[in-house]
């Protein structure tokens, strides 16, 4: 089979396209063998190419965490899934499991969720890990309420633009900031009661301009370095703040401390790389809830941009730009 092998940690261009073998019949009872027919691109490749992935010693490796396809031959023991279903899920391509910029993976059916019906396998394979992303940071860590007031920085982003989504289908009121017009009437598009343009406008006065001087309930903080801590002051006393980035060694915590803020830490790779079963189960859980409102039309993935899978690195170019709106999604084959 075809698979971008990541030869070394470096620029775009240690993305190669080579034959490998295929993984063929799944070796494991509760195991499926899928034909890709998507992949998703997300921040985490960019890092781990440029970096090294979490395990060195296994190279070359193949990246990507989200795909979408069809399941072509199970194992033994498997139950919820036969040949030709059409599933999609966040698993591998962390430098240890086979990552999803293949023509073909083995996955564990207790990992994966039937595609929505209603979208493209593009769209399928630009969903999971930031479904799953913003469900756990809003959701989980950040305990969101109906009718409580949210701050989503970087609300048209690939993590952004679903938090949007997520959090209007809880009953919140969104505000969430932006870096241009086209990305303002984006956000609107997905519901934001208010948006905030972050390189004019102080986003700390816009968030407590728009909750009568309070604060909002709840920031979800995608961007990380400098906006983590400057947003505090942002956040109600007692309010909450979850961020996907580790902070920074000289984050300035006494605003926080002082307004007695509770803080979330989410990383949704956890499971995959603790090899927390029930963790992987749950996403799985979180992605079968996701496809039933994608086909209700109360959820839309947005991809920007589809590059073919021999086109990678130019792939990982483009993300490594840092504005794109939405989704970058890898073509593997014909559906």
């Amino acid at each position: 089979m075809k698979a971008v092998l990541m030869t070394a940690a470096g620029s775009p261009e240690v993305l190669q396209l080579q034959e490998i073998t295929n993984p063929g019949v799944p070796v494991g009872d509760t195991e499926l063998l899928v034909r890709l027919v998507a992949a998703g691109i997300n921040p985490i490749d960019t890092k781990l190419r440029q970096r090294g992935t979490f395990y060195p010693e296994q190279m070359p490796a193949i990246l990507g965490c989200d795909g979408a396809g069809v399941v072509e031959a199970v194992g033994a023991g498997v139950q919820r899934f036969r040949p030709g279903d059409a599933v999609y899920f966040c698993y591998g391509g962390l430098g240890a499991h086979q990552g999803n910029y293949a023509e073909y993976t083995v996955v564990d059916e207790r990992f994966v969720a039937r595609k929505p019906a209603s979208v493209s396998f593009a769209e399928a394979a630009a969903a999971p890990l930031v479904l799953i992303t913003a469900w756990e940071a809003l959701y989980e860590r950040g305990r969101l309420e109906p009718r409580e007031n949210v701050l989503i920085h970087a609300g048209a982003g690939g993590v952004g633009h679903v938090a949007i989504q997520l959090a209007k289908l809880k009953g919140a009121n969104v505000a969430t900031t932006v870096g241009s017009e086209d990305k303002a009437n984006f956000v609107k598009q997905l519901g934001a009661d208010e948006v905030i343009f972050y390189k004019q406008t102080d986003f700390v006065k816009a968030a407590l301009d728009w909750t009568g001087g309070e604060g909002v309930d709840l920031a979800f903080d995608t961007v990380g370095g400098e906006t983590f801590h400057k947003t505090f002051p942002a956040v109600r006393v007692y309010g909450d703040i979850v961020t996907i980035l580790e902070p920074s060694a000289n984050t300035v915590w006494k605003v926080a401390r002082n307004r007695n803020l509770r803080i979330g830490l989410e990383l949704m790779l956890t499971p995959m790389l603790q090899g927390i079963v029930e963790g992987l189960q749950h996403h799985a859980e979180i992605l079968e809830q996701c496809a039933t409102w994608i086909e209700q039309g109360k959820l839309k993935i947005h991809v920007s941009h589809k590059f073919p899978l021999e086109e990678a690195a130019k792939a990982h170019q483009l993300l490594e730009t840092g504005s794109i709106t939405g989704k970058i999604v890898l073509l593997i084959s014909n559906e």
